[in-house]
């Protein structure tokens, strides 16, 4: 795959804004690894190559468990995850793909049982944010950087 252009040198006072979001949902105080957690499972859903390396790596870094990480795609029949992190992975679920979902009440009330108003306009300017990143990747055909594989034990 050949990655049709590189948007950062083609529209970087796009970029820069979009980098803006980003810092704003940063520095909102929601917890780094929840985050992660939200941008690896929309790239997921949308098939984001790039996007699943970047998060999955960074998600590492920040101490996410391997196990966790691949058990991320069944979420909702793995007991690793806690109430909290159920709630806004099927917020999640439901915004990425919301043409589908239409964001349920009960999606969002489950929501409410965890978090303020505050952290949930953040979670939702969150995963709108890894959406357009996913689009962007994706349409134009970022392509992860590609690591030598482990040698076989």
């Amino acid at each position: 795959m050949k990655p049709r252009m590189n948007i950062f040198q083609t529209a970087p006072e796009a970029m820069k804004a979009m980098l803006e979001v980003e810092k704003a949902v940063d520095a909102s105080g929601l917890d780094h690894g929840l985050l992660e957690l939200v941008k690896l499972r929309a790239s997921q859903i949308n098939g984001c190559a790039f996007c699943i390396y970047m998060h999955s790596k960074d998600a590492t870094k920040h101490g996410e468990s391997d196990m966790r990480i691949h058990l991320l795609d069944a979420w909702r029949d793995s007991p690793l995850f806690t109430d909290r992190e159920r709630a806004v992975l099927g917020w999640t679920e439901s915004l990425t793909r919301v043409a589908k979902t239409h964001a349920p009440d009960a999606d969002y009330e489950l929501l409410k049982a965890h978090f303020d108003d505050k952290e949930i306009a953040h979670l939702t300017v969150a995963i709108a944010a890894i959406n357009f990143w996913n689009k962007v990747q994706i349409g134009l055909r970022a392509v992860h950087p590609v690591e030598a594989a482990a040698a076989a034990a």
